[in-house]
């Protein structure tokens, strides 16, 4: 069936005289989750993790991911079919450079940035933007998402739309901009306090907006989407256009200064807004750091979120130490038991993704997706990763632990790798540092005891959380790579080092830390971090003689604190369990 649609596409694509085209992981919103509908590259090539990109020329095909996905890359599509790079290592733009220097390359302008396609034609090739010739050869395509756009309550937003809108408008026009075109779902969802179901685990409603210097806005959208409580709650200054009018309505703009994101917006836009002669002002997305910025409301939502998620977790993890040692278990029905032990927590909408629930080797893929087929038992004396999360309108929740099944030891091998990982989670969680610090220069703590072993791990560090939204969020993040942007009181990032060996197993530790004022620092301001992840580290795993003794006391008082807000809310057994695993090294 693969073969069948590659030699339809390249048939396509010689029909218009290309010598090949680019597919990104991406749908026209450039988020790291798409619908079904979108989901274009796993169509092409088999492969469904969230982050990739693949390059069909007539005679060869590549697909790129980075080190999330190496595994899954490899599992997932065709050798035979398609070369197999790590996006960073080997980049698309300079493969496809030496694989067909000069030539013609296809790409949909929905799916590109302006950014992405000068480093194409930088590199001395032909961008020719086509309408995706995917789309006419999927015969099953599913429809597209349609979910109502529901009002985001005061109580759990900490601010009005209106606010929001005055607060930005002001912002472009203090830069010199008539108006800003927002084409990201999650600013949107922020900006005008909205939230949906279009995505199965990110509650946004996929649409784009136009904010003003005057805080008026359109919504483009279908009007159908929109209740009339939603419209109420919107008020008198959003208009709502639907999409297939959003040209005419950028018509309205000739003359005027509009900002765009080059790195983030599809370059369709860069032509409309040229096509009506609107002036394009580069700049960035506005809402991306003041959403990253949580208000105390928001920050107490996230408290209660990981409260109530802190105590489903808790009693998933004192069910797994009883029946794992029995065996019985599989992947998929562990999974299962934690989404139960969450959909009785109170405000609980689902999970925050899809839980990475791998035993023994299954857990070297960073981002393994248990399916029907590739479910297999949790076995006596082995280690077991269960990746997850929830979705609550106070908060969104991200948690990982690693669990030895018992009955027998571990091996001191594994106590090492966990202790090390968890050394690691540690130093970051309780580290100091002056205002102005980025999440760059933070990563190494949580890798120098990796490294001081000549271990390391392909992922970043960390990255930041939505609040009641993707749980995968911009602009910060604890990565070498990432962008300097100085941590701020209120910003929420996951702290998750691990280790891994294909074949073998995967540890991963992670909390979520909240960034907030330092009591410590005279001449300028600290930060540091409170951790809002509420659930016991696997105590069998952790060699105490590895931890220097300010570890040892950060995690005693940590599970200290896991007790008191945990175990009132326990029944007997559970707070049994929990007592014994909280209790100090």
């Amino acid at each position: 069936m693969m073969k069948t649609q590659i030699g339809s596409l390249r048939n396509t694509l010689r029909a218009e005289g290309l010598d090949g085209f680019i597919q990104p992981r991406s749908d026209e919103f450039l988020g790291e989750y798409v619908p079904a509908s979108a989901a274009r590259l796993a169509w092409l090539t088999g492969f469904t993790g969230s982050a990739g990109l693949a390059i069909l020329l007539a005679d060869r095909a590549a697909v790129f991911s980075d080190g999330r996905y190496t595994l899954q890359l490899a599992e997932q599509t065709d050798p035979a079919i398609w070369e197999r790079h790590h996006i960073v290592e080997t980049p698309p733009v300079e493969w496809l450079q030496a694989a067909a220097p000069g030539a013609q390359i296809g790409y949909d302008p929905w799916l590109m940035t302006a950014n992405a396609v000068a480093a194409y034609a930088d590199a001395g090739l032909t961008m020719v933007p086509v309408a995706n010739p995917i789309d006419a050869l999927w015969a099953d395509r599913p429809a597209p998402p349609a979910s109502p756009a529901l009002a985001h309550p005061p109580e759990h937003a900490g601010e009005s739309a209106a606010s929001k809108r005055a607060r930005i408008a002001e912002t472009i026009a203090q830069e010199g901009a008539d108006a800003v075109l927002l084409t990201d779902p999650h600013a949107v969802a922020w900006l005008f306090n909205l939230r949906g179901a279009d995505l199965p685990h990110t509650p946004t409603v996929l649409c784009f907006a136009l904010l003003r210097r005057d805080a008026s806005a359109i919504i483009f959208i279908d009007p159908a989407r929109v209740p009339p409580a939603t419209r109420a709650h919107l008020g008198a200054g959003v208009e709502i256009v639907p999409r297939a009018a959003m040209a005419q309505s950028l018509a309205a703009l000739r003359g005027q200064r509009v900002r765009l994101d080059p790195a983030t917006a599809p370059i369709h836009f860069s032509q409309l807004l040229g096509d009506a002669g609107a002036i394009t002002v580069s700049g960035g997305d506005p809402c991306v750091l003041p959403r990253a910025i949580k208000n105390p409301v928001e920050q107490e939502g996230a408290r209660v979120a990981h409260r109530h998620d802190g105590v489903a977790l808790c009693r998933f993890l004192a069910w797994f130490a009883a029946a794992s040692p029995e065996g019985g278990q599989t992947e998929r029905s562990a999974a299962a038991q934690l989404l139960a032990c969450r959909s009785a927590a109170p405000g609980f909408h689902g999970e925050s993704f899809p839980a990475i629930s791998g035993a023994g080797e299954h857990g070297a893929i960073i981002h393994y997706s248990v399916t029907p087929a590739s479910d297999r038992p949790i076995r006596r004396n082995e280690i077991y990763l269960i990746d997850s999360g929830g979705q609550y309108p106070d908060g969104t929740t991200d948690v990982t632990r690693t669990l030895w099944t018992g009955p027998g030891a571990p091996p001191q091998k594994l106590r090492d790798h966990f202790t090390r990982v968890l050394a690691g989670h540690i130093a970051l969680a309780r580290a100091r540092f002056p205002q102005g610090t980025t999440g760059p220069q933070l990563d190494a703590l949580a890798r120098a005891p990796l490294w001081e072993a000549g271990l390391d791990f392909d992922h970043g560090t960390g990255h930041g959380v939505g609040s009641y939204l993707s749980v995968h969020e911009g602009p910060v993040s604890f990565h070498r790579l990432g962008k300097p942007i100085a941590l701020a009181p209120g910003m929420i990032l996951s702290d998750e080092p691990g280790y891994y060996e294909p074949g073998g197993y995967g540890i991963r530790l992670e909390n979520l830390l909240l960034v907030v004022p330092s009591p410590v620092g005279a001449a300028k301001p600290f930060l540091e971090f409170e951790p809002l992840t509420l659930a016991p580290f696997d105590r069998r795993l952790i060699d105490p003689a590895l931890l220097a003794p300010a570890a040892r006391d950060w995690l005693d008082a940590y599970h200290a604190r896991v007790l008191a807000t945990i175990g009132p809310a326990l029944d007997a057994a559970a707070r049994a369990w929990l007592e014994a695993a909280c209790a100090k090294l």
